[in-house]
């Protein structure tokens, strides 16, 4: 499809989706969105869902300004996936040992490493800038500080939720690895901490919604929060690049007579701040719950941990301000979920997954997510499908 457009105090409100199918709540923060002073610009992605202040598959655009709550409190959250020489041939019948190989490797939920990853013991990783990057830490946010020693241990760590570890199979049956994760808890407390000093900027006091407050250009609250920002933005990066290592360590040792090879790695950011130009403007671009789509751009899109994935190449459609759906988007709230389904249905949904069929998942379900094959034939105009994953391997925190 096409968007569909709706008229907004100050832009119009592009849709790649049918606005009847969008919870009123959601479709009054994109109200509330489309007329900020600051706004040149609105696309809507199709898996939309209500969020904090500003939707979840929202792409806003503003000049001289940026909204924390319009990246979200998981700053840099993003996709990484890897093609591997590895076929379903290749596999073992007892898919049990390989996931509890990853889980064993990789720390989840809260998990910790017991002491920091040294990358330069990972084979094949990179460490360009390492010592740079945690040199920055000083230079954050001073309330955040003391989190220097949790910030080392859980980089390499995947997080709960919706973040996950799969491994698949493309339609060629050609073996992948993806992982979903971010910023963790370090990039959540920065994201939290200026959030409440937007809120009490003197500019921010009477907008319909505290929680879309701005930090605006040539500040210094814009150049702390700018600078957190784009620290935050990297960890994520080399948490991502991080798991993926420790993952293909796991991969070459459970599989060491195919001797697998990988492919060069794809990885997107899916809540963060780009700075682009659109119809000679610089602007400052927030993706909360969107990729990057620009022409020929890989990305990644998943569906839910029982569901299709996709690896997909950017059209670089302007009106969506080169970007895509992170995702399929939940159609229910996480207590919605609890409440309607059973593990019963769970084991049903995730038939033929290895992967963690217990109460505490079931607000991750698939059918707590919208159709990710509905989703993607909404984006046409957006991306074009590269390879159609299916998991068979599933770690959730």
């Amino acid at each position: 499809m096409s968007y569909v457009e709706m008229p907004g105090a100050k832009v119009p409100i592009r849709m790649w989706t049918d606005p009847a199918s969008v919870e009123e709540g959601a479709l009054q923060q994109l109200r509330n969105v489309a007329g900020l002073p600051w706004i040149k610009g609105l696309a809507v992605m199709p898996d939309v869902h209500y969020g904090k202040g500003a939707t979840v598959g929202s792409v806003i655009a503003m000049r001289g300004a940026v909204c924390p709550a319009a990246v979200g409190v998981d700053i840099g959250c993003g996709m990484s996936a890897v093609k591997t020489s590895l076929t379903a041939n290749d596999l073992p019948g007892d898919l049990s040992r390989l996931r509890s190989k990853i889980e064993q490797t990789i720390p989840v939920g809260r998990g910790l490493h017991t002491d920091p990853v040294d990358p330069d013991t990972l084979h094949g990783f990179g460490a360009g800038g390492w010592d740079d990057f945690w040199g920055r830490f000083d230079g954050v946010a001073e309330a955040v500080r003391f989190r220097r020693e949790r910030a080392g241990r859980q980089m390499g760590t995947l997080g709960s939720g919706n973040h996950m570890i799969e491994v698949c199979l493309d339609t060629d049956g050609s073996v992948w690895l993806m992982l979903h994760s971010g910023s963790r808890n370090i990039g959540k407390e920065l994201a939290e901490h200026h959030i409440g000093v937007a809120q009490k900027l003197p500019h921010n006091q009477g907008l319909v919604d505290r929680d879309l407050a701005v930090f605006v250009s040539d500040t210094p609250q814009m150049a702390a929060y700018r600078s957190d920002l784009y620290w935050a933005q990297e960890y994520a990066k080399y948490n991502r690049s991080i798991m993926m290592a420790l993952l293909k360590d796991v991969i070459r040792k459970e599989f060491k007579k195919a001797r697998p090879a990988f492919d060069t790695e794809i990885s997107c950011h899916h809540n963060y701040v780009a700075e682009e130009r659109y119809d000679g403007m610089d602007l400052l671009v927030t993706r909360k719950g969107a990729i990057r789509a620009g022409s020929g751009e890989f990305g990644i899109i998943p569906g839910s941990m029982g569901t299709s994935s996709y690896i997909v190449k950017g059209l670089g459609n302007e009106k969506a301000f080169n970007s895509a759906s992170h995702g399929a988007g939940r159609r229910m709230s996480r207590t919605a979920a609890k409440r309607r389904f059973t593990v019963r249905d769970l084991e049903e949904q995730t038939r033929g997954v290895e992967c963690r069929k217990d109460t505490g998942v079931i607000d991750e379900i698939p059918g707590a997510y919208k159709n990710i094959d509905q989703v993607m034939a909404q984006q046409r105009d957006l991306v074009e499908v590269v390879a159609k994953l299916k998991q068979f391997i599933c770690v959730k925190g």
